[in-house]
């Protein structure tokens, strides 16, 4: 009998997340689907999951003891975590100056240590198991920079500095670590992005200022389009990395325009080999489909 994959989302109350989870239940994995407050603000969109068939968690990334709690009860009912989706992100547009250290340092919280909270919680696990695979959502503005996404940006580029390391340090334990990159795409990310809170410095912009809602109105006609980007592809792509073998997934996914994004990552891709093979590390490219016994790794 084959045990269906026991998979952990984070983030799933909307957009790519809800997507996510709704397509690997229907797929027939055991779905962990979690967010933020299912039994209050979110208790629709929880039910909504629910009714589904995957079982909806509550899941604060930017909480350790939230993230230690969620990751504790789905191994207790599943007796086990093959796959974790890293998806919980906010967005924040507008001009950089205006946004306050506190409002940076939120966004990171979020995006990048929140993403690392739920990383660490999850990898002693699969390393007891040496098997599992993570997925990091990431961004194509992590690998090309749009004026007036400077924050949420470096966020995604942090992103692809931890997901290429973390996919370097624990391949010989047979874990494969991929990052899915979306580019713009009509999700409830964008309806609820933050602007800038330091209005005053907003106003020094003058008509440079203007320039970002201007932007945006041009996003938002193209998601008004007959052809507009499928939020559901990025669902999609998850699922096809999930079902691909250990050891042939690519490591960089991009979903949609990629605005140059995908030339960035081939250069980046010769460049890393170039780099692992002159520290002596080329090994580490490719994750360990038959892991060894930790003690004799090398």
């Amino acid at each position: 009998m084959t045990i269906s994959k026991s998979i952990l989302i984070t983030g799933t109350s909307s957009g790519f997340g809800r997507d996510i989870a709704k397509t690997l239940t229907q797929s027939g994995y055991q779905v962990f689907a979690s967010m933020r407050d299912p039994l209050g603000k979110n208790h629709e969109r929880a039910d909504e999951l629910a009714k589904c068939g995957a079982s909806v968690i509550e899941l604060d990334v930017t909480s350790p003891q939230s993230v230690e709690q969620a990751v504790a009860s789905v191994v207790s009912e599943a007796g086990r975590l093959d796959v974790l989706v890293n998806n919980a992100g906010v967005a924040y547009t507008g001009i950089t100056e205006g946004f306050t250290v506190d409002q940076a340092r939120a966004l990171f919280d979020v995006n990048v240590f929140g993403l690392h909270r739920v990383t660490r919680e999850v990898l002693p696990i699969m390393r007891g198991s040496q098997d599992g695979l993570i997925i990091n959502i990431g961004s194509v503005v992590g690998r090309v920079t749009f004026p007036f996404f400077g924050l949420y940006g470096a966020s995604k580029f942090a992103v692809e500095a931890l997901t290429d390391s973390y996919r370097y340090e624990v391949s010989q334990l047979g874990i494969d670590v991929v990052l899915v990159q979306p580019s713009s795409h009509p999700t409830q990310l964008w309806d609820s992005t933050i602007q800038p809170a330091d209005t005053a410095r907003l106003a020094e912009y003058g008509e440079v200022g203007n320039i970002p809602g201007t932007l945006f109105g041009q996003f938002e006609a193209m998601f008004a389009s007959a052809d507009a980007p499928n939020p559901q592809n990025v669902a999609s792509t998850i699922a096809t990395l999930i079902s691909t073998e250990k050891g042939k997934r690519a490591a960089r996914t991009v979903v949609g325009a990629p605005f140059g994004s995908e030339t960035v990552n081939e250069a980046s891709k010769a460049v890393q080999l170039h780099l692992l093979d002159a520290l002596g590390l080329d090994h580490l490219a490719r994750v360990m489909t038959t892991p060894q016994n930790t003690g004799s790794i090398k």
